[in-house]
């Protein structure tokens, strides 16, 4: 946004800063709130104190005191931000996302070398994890936590000491406190999903994620304990049995450790049983309104083949119902 742009505005921010920073106590915090918020807004690839305050033409001070040693309390503005966002976009579901910040220190919690969705490659960054509502015509991030990789958690490091020293005193450092722990991205999703829903008590919402997160039996089980419907994306290499298949307990020889039910066939992968499905399986979704209007496709209609089939996952690890016998 330009310096013009944001002279329009300005009114409108202004009273949504004031609606968001309002439980903040003091008013100079919800002034160097209003700042900081525009600071983000404004053109410029770098979104760091200095030269976000260079292109407010304040002193950086001012925005570092807010974000790094002002005491308010940042739970309650985002609590705010998610019923504003239910209030305005009608939310028809979460979206479990998270997005890595590229850094050259060592210093900022969190950084370690990982794969980054900014540079397309593994890199040193620090990952973001984030519940987002969303609809058709618009988002909003409302609650999100900053991963801990293993190598920033010093109850991890077994029995080597001296790297668990170094890692403590990396995290005083940094200010990470004793209660921050690394905790699997789809652990964090789960957890801000139930502070959504349940301190916040917002609406009870579908719940889409890619792979990185469907991929994850305890995720998915999550979320069915939950009571959550959910769409999460899942790789082709994925393991599963057809729909139909139906364990089977072999008979009991009557000696030694009765014999648990399993399926009578090998499993396979989800892309091994869509290719076996084949073509006519298949059905053609317009699924979006385009853009681009084509002589083809004037009404710039995006349309796709889809194909729903039943499978039974394999993972080991997937709870079994009471009778052991299906998954």
């Amino acid at each position: 946004m330009t310096p013009e742009e944001m002279e329009e505005v300005r009114p409108r921010l202004e009273a949504f800063a004031a609606e968001m920073l309002g439980p903040l106590a003091r008013r100079d915090q919800r002034a160097k709130g209003e700042l900081y918020l525009r600071g983000l807004m404004l053109d410029g690839k770098r979104k760091s104190m200095q030269p976000m305050a260079e292109r407010l033409g304040v002193d950086h001070q001012q925005l570092q005191q807010f974000v790094s040693s002002s005491t308010w309390d940042y739970s309650m503005v985002r609590e705010r931000l998610a019923r504003w966002a239910a209030a305005h976009i009608s939310p028809e579901a979460y979206a479990i996302d998270d997005v890595g910040f590229p850094k050259d220190g060592y210093d900022s919690p969190g950084v370690a070398r990982m794969y980054c969705g900014a540079l397309g490659k593994r890199g040193n960054c620090q990952i973001g994890v984030s519940v987002n509502m969303v609809s058709d015509r618009a988002s909003s991030a409302v609650d999100w936590r900053l991963f801990l990789p293993e190598s920033w958690d010093d109850a991890k490091q077994g029995e080597d000491l001296l790297l668990a020293e170094a890692i403590r005193r990396r995290r005083t450092k940094a200010g990470v406190p004793d209660t921050a722990r690394h905790r699997e991205k789809w652990r964090l999703a789960l957890d801000m999903l139930d502070e959504v829903r349940g301190e916040w008590e917002l609406p009870d919402l579908p719940v889409v994620a890619d792979a990185g997160y469907g991929d994850a039996t305890g995720f998915r089980e999550g979320l069915t304990e939950r009571g959550l419907t959910y769409a999460v994306a899942v790789k082709a290499t994925t393991t599963a049995h057809p729909g139909d298949a139906t364990p089977e307990r072999p008979p009991y020889s009557g000696q030694g450790r009765p014999p648990v039910s399993a399926y009578p066939q090998p499993h396979t992968t989800l892309r091994a049983l869509a290719l076996a499905a084949g073509q006519p399986a298949t059905r053609t979704v317009t699924w979006r309104q385009g853009s681009r209007a084509t002589r083809r496709n004037p009404t710039a209609e995006m349309r796709s083949q889809f194909l729903a089939l039943r499978v039974r996952p394999a993972n080991r690890s997937i709870r079994r119902s009471a009778d052991a016998l299906t998954a």
